[in-house]
């Protein structure tokens, strides 16, 4: 009898647990700071995983970036490592560019940023003027720049247009990636910072200050102008300068200046 009894209980025991195993079964949820948490996943998507607690029928979302691994009931386990976290996510695409091959001893003048630091306002029109007032000192010194060749600007600009890129990012883009897309292996990039005053007179000021409606007598200007010059990607001359005078046109003369101590430049 007392074996029938001992042989009732261990069965009764046994199916207790088979019963929890496969009947109460539940999903585990590894947290990347080591926590365990037995839950009922209701869903997952791309962003997050909703669960319940066992008896519960309250439901709690947790950010997939702080799940490392889930187990689930059925025994399939999934690992949530980052770069499996970043194919689910959908991110931002990033911008392409189309490379060209490097034509040696080549030089690239970009379009020159000109900001008024008073008001944070751009001249998209003074951007390309200052840059064709630098292409064409080149231009008239190519014998002081031997053995460089000046890329023509059209050329510098429709490559730059192609790729997206105008003058108010001109100077946010990597050195190498705007090398590549020109297709030279020496770039001059400069910048203009001013601040602009009347001295006298009534005007109404546009859109852009250098060609508002007042004398050119005046307006005054406090030019800053940076100026770097980069050879297979490492800058190997960099400059600040201010003019002397504060004429409109006093920006050039500072950068003509630079130019002539520059390491390309040979006297």
């Amino acid at each position: 009898m007392k074996i029938i009894i001992k042989t009732l209980c261990l069965f009764f025991v046994a199916s207790n647990f088979l019963f929890a195993q496969n009947g109460d079964k539940l999903d585990k949820i590894v947290k990347k700071n080591y926590e365990v948490l037995d839950v009922n996943i209701k869903r997952i998507t791309e962003k997050e995983v909703e669960y319940s607690f066992p008896n519960e029928d309250l439901v709690t979302s947790l950010d997939l970036s702080k799940v490392a691994k889930i187990t689930y009931k059925s025994g399939r386990t999934q690992e949530f490592t980052v770069s499996e976290q970043e194919q689910m996510t959908a991110s931002p695409e990033k911008k392409s560019y189309t490379f060209i091959p490097i034509k040696p001893n080549t030089i690239a003048v970009l379009l020159v940023p000109f900001l008024n630091t008073e008001n944070q306002r751009s001249s998209a029109e003074m951007a390309k003027i200052a840059q064709n007032d630098i292409y064409n000192r080149l231009i008239d010194k190519t014998s002081n720049i031997f053995p460089l060749q000046v890329q023509d600007i059209r050329t510098t600009n429709s490559l730059l247009k192609k790729s997206g890129i105008d003058y108010t990012e001109i100077d946010e883009i990597p050195i190498e990636d705007l090398s590549n897309i020109l297709g030279v292996d020496n770039v001059l990039a400069c910048k203009v910072n001013y601040t602009m005053s009347i001295t006298s007179g009534t005007y109404v000021i546009g859109d852009d200050d250098f060609f508002s409606k007042i004398s050119e007598e005046d307006k005054s200007f406090a030019y800053t102008i940076y100026f770097d010059l980069y050879k297979k990607n490492v800058k190997i001359y960099s400059k600040t300068r201010q003019p002397f005078f504060n004429m409109q046109d006093s920006w050039i003369d500072s950068v003509n200046y630079l130019l002539k101590r520059s390491p390309i430049y040979t006297r």
